[in-house]
């Protein structure tokens, strides 16, 4: 592994001036346990680790009047462990009690999971479904982008190099809705998805569908919303026949690739199989009685 300098900033303004200094030779770290990796495995080469673990106020959970926020800092565990998410965000929740082993959970942070813009990141397709945006920060002032722009392509994001994933806002669900999450894979934990679904339901009184919302994970080179499928879900009951067809669109809108986890032509009929699953779940979850 090459030789680096690790630095622990204790305020975001010592942040920006130590990303000013060495630039693209700075590589910035939450957790650790995507970067570390990728050193290894000699995929990225900096100079410099810059810590995020020692700056205040970058991990939090806030339950708002209209929106919820998370900071970028939270791990997978405070999320696992806040009934904010588990009563409010449960396609999140879905997630984030899959995601590795208890101990990755620790120190994993949602900011990273994301920031790393891997399509098989487990927590991008709750997050898109939900509707999520990021708050981008730098020394120049701040920015707000809706994830579903965030990701350019596997490890690329629109973030500047001098700015900094602060926390994710997202709007409170609605009465009458539910969300769920499902991760295909050969274990329920400690494995990459085969295939991730999201899926978030906004329902009406008369139980016919007034939002939908359905993210893809590893379907495509990023995380990717199902616009077509969603839009055809939009007023219509959650029959069979329904469901079945807004799962064929699904499939067609993603553009899976073969890899040692799973082929294409899988992954395309699962999103079949788990678009009526999801959605099911989520119906569900709206409580409609």
């Amino acid at each position: 592994m090459k030789k680096f300098d690790y630095l622990k900033p204790t305020s975001l303004d010592e942040v920006f001036s130590l990303m000013e200094k060495f630039g693209s030779n700075a590589k910035l770290i939450a957790g650790g346990t995507d970067v570390m990796v990728l050193l290894k495995r000699k995929r990225i080469f900096p100079d410099v680790l810059i810590s995020l673990r020692s700056v205040p106020n970058m991990a939090y959970i806030k339950d708002e009047k209209d929106k919820i926020r998370i900071g970028s800092m939270t791990t997978h565990r405070e999320l696992e462990t806040s009934t904010v998410i588990k009563e409010k965000l449960t396609a999140l929740y879905d997630a984030v009690i899959n995601l590795g082993s208890v101990q990755i959970r620790n120190v994993a942070t949602i900011g990273g999971n994301i920031a790393n813009a891997a399509p098989s990141a487990d927590t991008a397709c709750p997050l898109l479904v939900l509707d999520a945006s990021c708050l981008l920060i730098s020394s120049k002032g701040e920015r707000e982008v809706e994830l579903k722009d965030f990701f350019i392509a596997p490890g690329e994001t629109v973030m500047k190099q001098d700015e900094i994933l602060k926390e994710f806002i997202i709007p409170k669900p609605s009465k009458l809705s539910g969300s769920a999450y499902w991760k295909l894979s050969r274990r329920k934990a400690m494995d990459l998805p085969i295939l991730g679904v999201a899926i978030s339901l906004a329902m009406n009184e008369d139980k016919s569908i007034k939002k939908a919302r359905i993210g893809l994970g590893v379907a495509a080179p990023t995380p990717i919303r199902a616009f077509k499928a969603e839009e055809f879900l939009t007023g219509k009951f959650l029959t069979d026949e329904v469901l079945a067809e807004a799962g064929n669109i699904a499939s067609k809108e993603a553009s899976p690739r073969d890899s040692i986890r799973g082929e294409a032509w899988y992954r395309r009929e699962m999103i079949r199989v788990l678009t009526k699953r999801v959605a099911t779940i989520s119906f569900k979850r709206a409580n409609i009685v």
